[in-house]
């Protein structure tokens, strides 16, 4: 069984609403669409925990909400015609999670509100120029990704403190990903260690960059946060389990399916917060008085099963600091 313990960098933006002061209209039934960023399996849990928001504030489906989902059936693509098909609904909102998608979703409609639930970062992304005052119909739960690009090079360097290569695996179509390569290079900057650029657009680049990765005898690999990887979770962890290649992902929850270490804002605290910006715009508020939410919670997750399986041993404070052990 693992063991649990939360800090928080921050403090939230939106605060629950007392149920006694929602103002809905009694027997309405609000339709809320969703586009996960890519196939259903990885991500369930994240929409598990939108759902409990969504109840936590007084929603129940079939009562007073609907659930729409139009589910990608390919990581890594832009999602026009599924934005196109809510819209053809006529949802009251969209909720969306990545980039691309919010992307399509303003490029069809400049009028639905749109919720991200944790777009690594949507100043970069081009989808807004504000988080305090996000102009148009977006808003919603921003991910720390970028800014703790330099803290998993700091982890994995701990606990490789002898390696002299260290990979960075990203996708140069995500607008975030190439902030993330170079907040790992200007963290490994003078301390003697080369950084390898792996990049992959898509599930089929993937063989080819981790022979990549063996050819330049890459001794430890960072994640970058991108839906792609989140969706392409178990090729990459197995990949990574036949090269016997030590990873630090950005994903809390990853730790449970086999991560060696994650250092990351919370991948499911974002969707249960996403909730609370659908909840204020349901009951009229404006995507543009919604400030964007940056993510609170950091998780430092380790899998000592992981560990032992490459032959590692963890430092007795990984143990101390960690928010969630695997054994």
């Amino acid at each position: 069984m693992p063991s649990r313990r939360r800090f928080l960098l921050g403090s939230s933006i939106l605060c629950a609403v007392p149920l006694a002061a929602m103002a809905q209209d009694r027997g309405k039934i609000h339709l809320v669409g969703c586009v996960p960023g890519g196939l259903m399996a990885p991500r369930e849990h994240q929409w598990a925990a939108f759902r409990r928001g969504l109840r936590e504030l007084g929603y129940v489906e079939g009562r007073n909400v609907k659930l729409e989902f139009r589910i990608p059936q390919v990581e890594g693509i832009a999602g026009d015609k599924l934005v196109a098909e809510l819209l053809a609904l006529k949802v009251d909102v969209i909720v969306l999670s990545t980039a691309f998608h919010a992307h399509a979703a303003k490029r069809i409609t400049q009028t639905v509100p749109i919720v991200m639930t944790g777009v690594t970062d949507p100043v970069a992304a081009g989808l807004i120029s504000n988080l305090a005052r996000p102009e148009g119909n977006l808003t919603g739960v921003s991910l720390l990704s970028a800014d703790l690009s330099g803290k998993r090079f700091e982890v994995l360097r701990e606990l490789l403190p002898q390696s002299k290569r260290i990979a960075v695996l990203w996708n140069p179509n995500d607008a975030s990903g190439a902030p993330q390569l170079k907040a790992v290079q200007n963290a490994a900057r003078g301390a003697g260690v080369e950084i390898i650029s792996l990049e992959a657009r898509a599930a089929g680049d993937l063989a080819a960059v981790f022979e990549t990765a063996a050819k330049q005898r890459a001794e430890g690999l960072i994640v970058a946060s991108s839906g792609l990887f989140y969706g392409l979770r178990d090729p990459v962890m197995e990949l990574l389990r036949n090269a016997k290649l030590p990873a630090i992902w950005p994903w809390g929850s990853f730790g449970g399916f086999g991560a060696l270490l994650v250092y990351g804002a919370s991948d499911t605290e974002n969707y249960r917060r996403a909730a609370a910006f659908v909840d204020r715009i349901l009951r009229g508020a404006k995507p543009r008085d919604l400030p964007i939410e940056q993510a609170t919670n950091v998780e430092f997750v380790i899998n000592l099963k992981t560990a032992k399986a490459l032959g590692l041993t963890m430092p007795p404070s990984f143990r101390l600091r960690a928010t969630q052990v695997f054994e």
